[in-house]
């Protein structure tokens, strides 16, 4: 058996394009362009790279770049008033907080004062009460994009088995609860997991977030299940992820590709999640 590969990059575009559609009738239909606000603090080259295809993304999409740089050395207290200041300023859709910040600051804290209904990243507190509730609320940016990948490709979720391997709060434990809330019984893996591989080798859906290279291989996969790699490693033989991918396509049914998979979609979602924030300021509904 060699693995359908999911491509994540051709779902990533047809949502950008979707997004760049909803804009342009919202603004048609009288609205305001949604606003977009990255607030990236320090010079990390990786952070650097990912604020700007998140804004490059965004404003080809046809929304408003409002980005924000804020130097390393910044204070708790200045870093807050920023992000109070885009809370409160109707032209400003969603607000982005570019993770890590400098260790100084308390990130936590920070994302605190982004209100629910702009946290685009769906990271705040109330978002993540909403989304463990069932109710509705912006959903963190990489689970969406893997349930949106899960639909793309008819991926059957009620009544499936799902082993999720991680359990973080950006990936983890969301990933589960969308799971969970399409009906799929799920099971939730971590460092302290007893055989981990056995318990991978009951998933018809098997998402890996552990942040482990190569932590999954052949040996934990059901023959025909759907394995989606959330991780993403750069090593002397280049990018890979948490998931044996050669070992693996041996005996999945559908696998997804790292880079190419998962990753696509994150930034995808993001747009979705600010033209949703856009429509709900305005009035609009959905």
């Amino acid at each position: 058996m060699t693995a359908r590969t999911i491509d994540g990059t051709a779902v990533a575009r047809r949502v950008r394009e979707d997004v760049a559609r909803g804009v342009a009738e919202l603004v048609a239909d009288g609205g305001t362009a949604p606003g977009l606000a990255t607030v990236l603090v320090g010079d990390d080259p990786a952070s650097e790279v990912y604020v700007r295809n998140k804004r490059r993304l965004s404003t080809e999409a046809g929304m408003v770049d409002h980005h924000r740089h804020l130097p390393a050395d910044v204070g708790q207290a200045e870093a807050e008033a920023l992000l109070d200041e885009l809370a409160a300023d109707p032209a400003v859709s969603g607000i982005l907080l570019q993770l890590p910040t400098p260790k100084h600051l308390d990130s936590d804290a920070l994302v605190a004062r982004i209100p629910a209904e702009k946290d685009v990243d769906g990271l705040s507190t109330l978002n993540a009460g909403l989304l463990a509730q069932g109710r509705p609320g912006l959903r963190p940016c990489t689970p969406a994009g893997v349930m949106r990948l899960l639909d793309e490709y008819e991926v059957e979720l009620a009544g499936a088995e799902a082993v999720v391997v991680g359990r973080s709060a950006l990936v983890g434990r969301p990933v589960a609860q969308l799971l969970l809330a399409r009906n799929a019984t799920v099971t939730t893996c971590h460092s302290r997991t007893r055989d981990l591989a056995e318990v991978c080798r009951r998933a018809d859906v098997l998402v890996v977030a552990a942040g482990i290279p190569r932590l999954v291989g052949a040996d934990a996969v059901k023959p025909g299940a759907t394995v989606v790699d959330v991780g993403i490693h750069r090593g002397e033989d280049g990018l890979h992820g948490d998931v044996d991918f050669a070992a693996v396509a041996e005996v999945a049914g559908l696998l997804t590709p790292v880079p190419g998979g998962v990753g696509p979609m994150t930034i995808a979602m993001l747009l979705a999640n600010t033209l949703t924030a856009a429509r709900a300021q305005q009035g609009r509904g959905t």
